[in-house]
């Protein structure tokens, strides 16, 4: 269960970002926030969600939405992500998972017969008032970016 359900306010963040830069939750009220957290860098599925967002960044910028892509990888793995398949997105970094423990993504997780720790593919769109607004859980990727910019132009 995600820990964000919808009207619940989103958890604060600061996090560094693909760059060198840094992005907090403060930097971007009063604007729509589109949060998919995703397992890991250069992954298929990753990286297809990743060029799926970057393909309608400027419809999701047409619709006042800012799309950040989360996980725990470094942003020198970010960097090396974003460059390899010219992502139009913003890639925040939290190596020490305290995000994604607060919104409720960092969970066990199994394969294969085994357990283990690791980001469950989640997304929220977060509300001008830093509220969530939907929230997708267990997301998978075909036709997801879709779902998500139709929303957020309905918000």
């Amino acid at each position: 269960m995600p820990a964000l359900t919808p009207g619940s306010p989103a958890p604060d963040f600061d996090l560094p970002t693909d760059g060198g830069g840094r992005i907090s939750l403060a930097d971007l009220r009063g604007r729509k926030l589109v949060l998919y957290f995703y397992p890991k860098d250069n992954t298929a599925g990753c990286t297809l969600e990743a060029i799926d967002f970057s393909a309608q960044a400027a419809a999701f910028e047409a619709a006042g939405a800012t799309v950040i892509g989360v996980s725990a990888d470094s942003v020198k793995s970010h960097d090396r992500f974003k460059k390899k398949h010219d992502l139009a997105i913003r890639l925040a970094s939290d190596e020490d998972k305290t995000m994604l423990e607060a919104y409720g993504v960092w969970a066990e997780k199994q394969m294969y017969g085994r357990s283990f720790m690791g980001i469950v593919r989640t997304t929220y769109l977060i509300d001008t008032a830093g509220k969530a607004a939907r929230v997708w859980e267990k997301v998978k990727v075909p036709g997801h970016v879709e779902e998500v910019l139709a929303a957020a132009r309905d918000l």
